[in-house]
């Protein structure tokens, strides 16, 4: 009787454990497949927060290009078009008629920029308030544009030049001579005025000439082709043709060149030196030359002629390359 009890207890046990288990496991699956109250509110609360993600009613979102504004449910564009310039963003230039800002290209921004640092070095003038020429070193720096980066060298030479106007030099004529010539050749944009310029007092325009160094190597062309072919001729009668002439030309190409050049300058163009640039007045472009042809003296120091466009005496000085019109 007691082995029996003994044996429904176990297997009472047994069928109870076996419940158990399958009950939670029920549990565990249908949790698993069905939404629950956390994950649905977490999910609703994200909704709503992408939802209320936005520019408020009314907000405008301006580029460089275009401005579009925001009226709560939809984005448009509010008109404004490629040329129109937007002060809050760039520097503009106020029409004085209408007073409508007016965009500039960046060419133009660097003339003005250069036109009020010499304006005001040179003559004393300030055609700009520092305002104004703050705003506008600011979007050229913007736009990466180099003339507002000036080295050491060309605020020397600035603050040579505003010295000078007051009768107070801090350097030699040869020390700023030299100086500005180094700009030059450098291609500073201070020491280099290649747009045409008007002084309204005296009606006289200047510009800067720049050297014209591809036409100025030509005039050594022709003795250069010369002196070649006769070195040629006279190695292959010495050396009877063993040479490569390549290697002979390559040989005596120090030779060529000096006697050339010096044949050249000496004798054919003495003292030759060719420059190019705007006229001050209509802006076609004009060439000058300076120096000798074959023993007939030419320009020297100083050179005159007439604009092929226009017919406008124009001066040159060789030393300083300033072109100017006479006074009106």
């Amino acid at each position: 009787m007691s082995a029996t009890a003994t044996k429904s207890s176990i297997v009472l046990a047994l069928w109870a454990t076996t419940s158990l288990l399958q009950s939670s496991s029920s549990n565990i699956c249908c949790s698993a497949f069905s939404p629950s109250p956390f994950t649905t509110s977490t999910t609703r609360r994200s909704t709503t927060s992408l939802n209320l993600d936005g520019p408020d009613p009314g907000t405008k979102l301006v580029s460089n290009r275009k401005e579009i504004a925001f009226d709560g449910s939809r984005f448009f564009e509010t008109g404004l078009e490629e040329e129109d310039c937007i002060p809050s963003q760039e520097y503009c230039l106020v029409d004085p008629e209408s007073g409508a800002p007016i965009r500039l290209s960046v060419e133009e921004k660097e003339r003005m920029f250069l036109d009020a640092l010499q304006s005001y070095y040179v003559s004393g003038r300030q055609v700009m308030d520092d305002s104004e020429f703050d705003a506008l070193k600011e979007d050229l720096a913007w736009n990466g544009s180099e003339v507002v980066n000036l080295n050491r060298k060309e605020i020397t030479y600035l603050e040579a030049m505003q010295a000078y106007i007051r009768g107070e030099p801090i350097m030699s004529d040869g020390e700023y001579d030299e100086l500005r010539d180094e700009l030059r050749e450098n291609g500073s944009s201070i020491a280099v005025d290649t747009e045409p310029k008007c002084y309204i007092e005296s009606g006289v325009c200047t510009v800067t000439f720049q050297q014209d160094k591809f036409r100025n190597n030509l005039l050594y062309l022709p003795m250069l082709s010369i002196i070649g072919f006769l070195w040629l001729g006279i190695g292959y009668e010495i050396l009877g043709g063993r040479v490569n002439p390549l290697l002979l030309t390559a040989f005596g190409a120090p030779v060529i060149g000096t006697v050339g050049k010096a044949i050249t300058d000496n004798f054919i163009f003495p003292n030759n030196f060719v420059a190019y640039g705007p006229c001050p007045t209509c802006e076609a472009e004009n060439r000058i030359y300076f120096g000798g042809i074959l023993g007939v003296e030419g320009f020297d120091k100083q050179a005159n002629f007439k604009c092929k466009n226009c017919k406008t005496e124009v001066i040159v000085m060789k030393r300083s390359l300033r072109a100017s019109t006479l006074p009106k």
